[in-house]
């Protein structure tokens, strides 16, 4: 249902009649509809940060870590595109507020990631020594963010890697 570009309003009877199950079977599994976008939450944190973990140990130089995260974050709306409605909050319009505190708080966390991956760039001198990190990182982030609502806002039609090699040499 997330992947529908009409953006329809998710009810637990409309989920429960899209999975041929009784509303009593969906709240016998989840207290409550937020807590069923808690658990596409978590998903999401756990796969977004387990890739950037996994790129951070694997990737020896910074400006290529950076690179790295930035087509991962790409590529994961790419082939999640229900899960970027979450992402961008398009999905919890209506729903409980703390949902959107906590993609808020994704967000921060990955640019937080972002600013370790230039600080370490910075030390190896593969950027810019007058870099402004919290800027930089800011920057990258709100252009990840840009792409994927280009995406859903699209119908999942914009490619948010579209373009992404020749972007990548002027962002970082």
């Amino acid at each position: 249902m997330l992947e529908n570009p009409r953006s329809e309003k998710i009810t637990t009877a409309a989920l429960a009649k899209r999975l041929s199950v009784s509303e009593a079977a969906l709240y016998r599994h989840f207290a409550s509809k937020a807590q069923m976008f808690e658990g596409l939450i978590e998903f999401i944190e756990k796969t977004l940060f387990g890739l950037v973990n996994k790129i951070s140990e694997e990737e020896q130089s910074g400006r290529k870590q950076l690179e790295a995260m930035l087509s991962m974050l790409l590529g994961f709306a790419q082939k999640n595109p229900g899960m970027t409605r979450v992402l961008i909050g398009d999905a919890l319009v209506n729903e409980d507020e703390r949902l959107q505190t906590r993609i808020n708080q994704l967000h921060d966390r990955l640019e937080s990631t972002l600013k370790q991956a230039l600080r370490f760039a910075l030390t190896e001198n593969e950027i810019d020594k007058q870099t402004e990190v919290d800027a930089k990182a800011n920057l990258l982030l709100a252009f990840v963010v840009g792409r994927w609502h280009q995406y859903a806002k699209s119908g999942f039609h914009r490619d948010p890697v579209q373009y992404w090699t020749a972007q990548s040499r002027e962002l970082i």
